[in-house]
């Protein structure tokens, strides 16, 4: 109930091509983490900044530069699947 309570407010929010962590856009995992972080107090997954990625693929070079131009914002606040996948906070409840 928390839950979804906590998500209520962000359901028709656009989906966010610029993972900024305002919450007028909103992307897949950065969901996920805003949730539970507001419906139960848990933290899914370790907070990063944009600085912490391997940016230096040509093909992830090329999609920074279409959508940010030359103003990356390396500082901005992103969560990522991998980082909530990986969480010591969730636990394997069924393995097939």
């Amino acid at each position: 109930m928390r839950l979804k309570a906590a998500g209520q407010p962000m359901v028709g929010r656009s989906y966010d091509l610029y993972f900024g962590w305002a919450d007028d856009g909103i992307y897949c995992s950065e969901l996920i983490w805003k949730v539970y972080e507001r419906g139960l107090n848990r933290r899914i997954g370790r907070l990063q900044q944009l600085r912490d990625f391997d940016l230096s693929n040509s093909t992830v070079r090329t999609k920074l530069r279409e959508r940010y131009g030359n103003r990356l914002p390396l500082s901005e606040t992103v969560i990522s699947p991998v980082s909530i996948f990986n969480s010591p906070e969730l636990v394997t409840v069924l393995n097939r």
